[in-house]
């Protein structure tokens, strides 16, 4: 096995970017900007108690594929050891939190901009919820909008391609380390706790 290296990227401060509680929300092409996406990521990284082990997936909107990309290669950077990810980077805000709690993760990063419209030209939203599923509280969000505002530099491993269409267990070599990515089906877990919950004959 080939062992991929770290780069540490030089990169400097956009204004704005500060969490809601449904994450930082902004227009697609804000996010297609040259490290503005890596920045907030970096900054969501380094804002985590414990990165051992982290869920990622999106809603499946424009420019969710390169993020989830992204976001996976940034963990193996910065020394996340497994991240679980939907099959095709797609998972919804349940189905993350669903998978958060039943994997004991550390947390999760979700790609969405909730009801607000998708395509080239509308928006895009990175969102981090925490190890009991629901979303990060203030003191986590605050503590990552003010790494924002002086992040000097990204971790990433720019050679690491992860094929998120195929389900199951890759294993990668990062210097001398190595990093799991498990990609799951985006439904299965969700569908399950669905069941425990809700009585489906009885609905039908």
């Amino acid at each position: 096995m080939t062992s991929l290296s770290i780069a540490t990227v030089p990169t400097k401060p956009f204004d704005g970017q500060k969490p809601g509680t449904s994450g930082l929300r902004k227009s697609v092409q804000t996010f297609m900007q040259n490290n503005y996406s890596e920045n907030f990521i970096q900054c969501i990284v380094n804002a985590a108690e414990d990165r051992t082990k982290l869920v990622v997936g999106g809603d499946g909107r424009y420019h969710n594929s390169h993020v989830v990309q992204t976001i996976i290669a940034i963990c193996a950077a910065n020394h996340v050891k497994h991240v679980i990810v939907g099959q095709n980077g797609i998972l919804s805000t349940p189905a993350v939190s669903a998978l958060i709690r039943k994997r004991q993760t550390n947390g999760g990063i979700i790609l969405t901009a909730s009801h607000n419209p998708g395509g080239p030209n509308g928006d895009f939203g990175i969102k981090f919820n925490t190890s009991n599923g629901g979303p990060a509280p203030e003191s986590v969000t605050n503590q990552i909008y003010e790494l924002t505002k002086s992040v000097t530099q990204y971790q990433i491993v720019k050679d690491l391609k992860v094929d998120v269409s195929k389900l199951g267990v890759q294993t990668f070599d990062v210097s001398g380390n190595q990093f799991t990515v498990e990609v799951v089906d985006p439904v299965d877990d969700y569908l399950q706790l669905m069941k425990e919950i809700f009585d489906f004959n009885a609905i039908k």
